[in-house]
């Protein structure tokens, strides 16, 4: 434990993370910092941090906002980017990965953050902590900016995996409902299904199927289907969750950074132009911020995995100290709510009613 010992009271009423100090592009330091940012914001959250004593000590001492309320943890091994999820299965054990996830399992943590391999992640994740009873396939899901009054869109699957059948994609939206719930207190979201064009007749037999059942859980389960969406809705104001497959989600989340960082270039660009643009551009300085501060995909830096036993918050491995912190903030809010539990009770009581939905639209097949 780094600097003097937390008091029991204080102790008690602390929310704990679990953070990977490891696997970012930015290595250890980046990562302490967004630790700082957290901390001074929020004096209610404590840190469990996994990494090379030596290299973590010094980075954790000299940040006096951290001062008894990180424990470093010593683990010699990093997943690097370059590993391959099959490979980090068999021999993850001893790195700061698996480190990081062993403390949500054994419920020293309420939550876990890392910046790391996404693969490598999710096939830890499955392994310390195990799909909840009734998830076929986990998924991760990300916040994604848009024109609806709470300013963002939940979006998932975004890459857990790149195949989803048709009661994969009922499971992402009711996960997904469930998510909208707690993270933006929305009691009835309104979700749509990504697709080709907003017919019904349009897109593969599993979307079509999944449409039906989503249809039918939407009556009982206290959300809103509008059916079908484009990708122009994504950010849009349609609906509150768009559920996809994790190779089109992926792609999705790829474009519009890619959009994104254009767009901030382009702005530059066009306002370093002449003289005139400049002083345009100084007087036009507090909305270009604004504007800046809208797209910049720091302020929802982390994917949340959904479906296991546990809180687990997926940064980019890009992030900067803005991001890292972003990202501990969403494990903790999701903590502090007791998301996991809630949510797996919502697929418990919903999975025997989507069995039998099931088995009806089967039966009315032609």
């Amino acid at each position: 434990m780094t600097g003097k010992p937390v008091s029991s009271q204080a102790q008690a009423r602390r929310i704990t993370i679990s953070v990977d100090a490891m696997g970012g592009d930015a290595g250890p330091a980046v990562v302490v910092a967004g630790l700082a940012m957290s901390a001074k914001k929020n004096p209610d959250i404590a840190f469990i941090l996994h990494g090379p004593q030596e290299q973590l000590a010094p980075l954790v001492a000299k940040r006096r906002t951290l001062l008894g309320r990180v424990e470093i943890r010593d683990v010699r091994k990093v997943v690097t980017m370059d590993d391959k999820p099959s490979q980090v299965m068999r021999n993850g054990k001893g790195t700061s990965m698996w480190s990081t996830l062993d403390a949500v399992k054994k419920g020293e943590a309420d939550g876990a953050v890392s910046c790391g391999n996404t693969g490598a992640l999710m096939a830890l994740s499955m392994l310390r902590l195990r799909k909840m009873p009734g998830v076929n396939r986990p998924a991760i899901s990300i916040l994604w900016p848009s024109s609806n009054p709470q300013g963002f869109n939940v979006m998932l699957d975004v890459g857990a995996d790149i195949k989803a059948d048709a009661e994969d994609l009922l499971q992402f939206a009711l996960m997904g409902v469930s998510y909208t719930r707690n993270s933006m207190d929305l009691e009835h979201p309104r979700v749509g299904l990504l697709n080709v064009g907003t017919e019904e007749h349009k897109g593969r037999a599993e979307l079509k199927e999944a449409h039906a059942l989503i249809s039918k859980a939407a009556a009982t389960s206290n959300f809103e289907f509008v059916g079908f969406v484009e990708g122009s809705d994504i950010p849009g104001n349609v609906a509150d969750v768009i559920v996809t497959d994790g190779f089109t989600g992926n792609v999705a989340i790829k474009t519009g950074e890619g959009t994104a960082s254009l767009i901030r270039s382009a702005l530059r660009e066009a306002f370093q132009y002449s003289i005139l643009s400049r002083i345009a551009a100084v007087l036009a300085l507090t909305s270009l911020k604004r504007l800046s501060k809208r797209i910049d995909p720091r302020r929802v830096n982390g994917g949340v995995f959904l479906g296991l036993n546990g809180t687990v918050v997926k940064s980019h491995g890009g992030a900067d100290a803005t991001g890292v912190s972003a990202a501990i903030k969403l494990a903790f809010r999701l903590a502090e709510q007791g998301f996991a539990e809630k949510l797996a009770a919502r697929v418990a009581s919903a999975g025997e009613q989507a069995q039998d939905d099931a088995a009806s639209i089967s039966s009315e097949a032609p």
